[in-house]
């Protein structure tokens, strides 16, 4: 099933009186929306005790939760030991995952740094391919790393890259996020066309599973000539993308996504303003 549902605790969440992670389920349920993504972005500190508890809680509520590895994982650093450090952040995000009761897990492919693109993308590959043995012999081969499309233009993760990394392992899936791919391409995502082809294109290299089942970030963003500046809210009429389109294309293409949105500060609101366009285009 189409999943949906925000990326961490907005405003509202607060301002109902809730302060921990706990209580998200059961926000979640009474807002009638699906799944929860926790971030790690600057760090894996949570104890293994305090995620079991989570994990009941979700559990109890039937909401499904998703992580974000470390936001600093860069898959084409040439730095021995910065790969070592990178493989041990996604090792501790997955462990972290599976005491959380999830399975999905959100990963940065990382930035070329003064590498040049082409090679920098070519050693990305090859650390990918070396992290899958690692990832087995420690019990992970179940989980599904998303591997994220990036908004920023100097930052690997273009949808190519992304098809790629998805190709070498069964476990990687894409994480696309059409706000990002949209600001890398100074607002390329004007209509449903323009959906359609990055469906398309994951379709015609990727296993069909893999795109029906892709994670999806979705949020409106502002951006300048190099791309990704900030996240917006829903209230956005200048830089897009818009949802409407992409629902079409969803229900065209009988794809089932867990669509996690990033809005700044309303992202269960506009989460919710996505199902609700979903279930009307379902039932016209």
């Amino acid at each position: 099933m189409i999943k949906f549902g925000p990326s961490g605790a907005d405003t509202r969440f607060y301002e109902l009186g809730n302060k921990a992670t706990l209580e998200m389920p059961k926000y979640l349920v009474d807002m009638n929306l699906d799944c929860f993504e926790y971030s790690f972005g600057r760090g894996v500190n949570m104890q293994s005790e305090t995620a079991l508890l989570i994990a009941e809680a979700f559990k109890e509520t039937g909401i499904e939760i998703s992580v974000h590895a470390p936001y600093y994982i860069n898959f084409a650093n040439p730095d021995l030991d910065k790969i070592h450090a990178t493989y041990n952040y996604l090792l501790s995000s997955l462990s972290a995952l599976k005491d959380l009761g999830g399975r999905r897990c959100v990963v940065h492919p990382g930035s070329p740094l003064k590498e040049e693109r082409s090679m920098a993308a070519a050693l990305m590959l090859d650390n990918v391919r070396s992290l899958v043995p690692i990832l087995h012999e420690n019990g992970y081969a179940d989980m599904l790393i998303c591997i994220e499309t990036m908004g920023k233009i100097n930052q690997m993760g273009t949808l190519s890259e992304i098809i790629d990394i998805c190709n070498i392992d069964k476990m990687f899936i894409p994480c696309v996020d059409f706000g990002h791919i949209n600001a890398r391409g100074q607002g390329i995502l004007k209509g449903k066309d323009d959906y359609k082809r990055i469906i398309d294109t994951m379709l015609n290299s990727l296993d069909e599973w893999k795109v029906k089942n892709m994670h999806v970030h979705f949020s409106k963003i502002e951006y300048g000539k190099s791309g990704e500046l900030r996240h917006l809210t829903f209230d956005d009429i200048i830089y897009g993308p818009s949802f409407e389109p992409l629902a079409e294309v969803i229900i065209d293409y009988n794809l089932t996504p867990y669509i996690i949105c990033e809005s700044a500060g309303t992202q269960s609101l506009d989460a919710l303003d996505m199902k609700n366009i979903f279930s009307k285009m379902l039932n016209i």
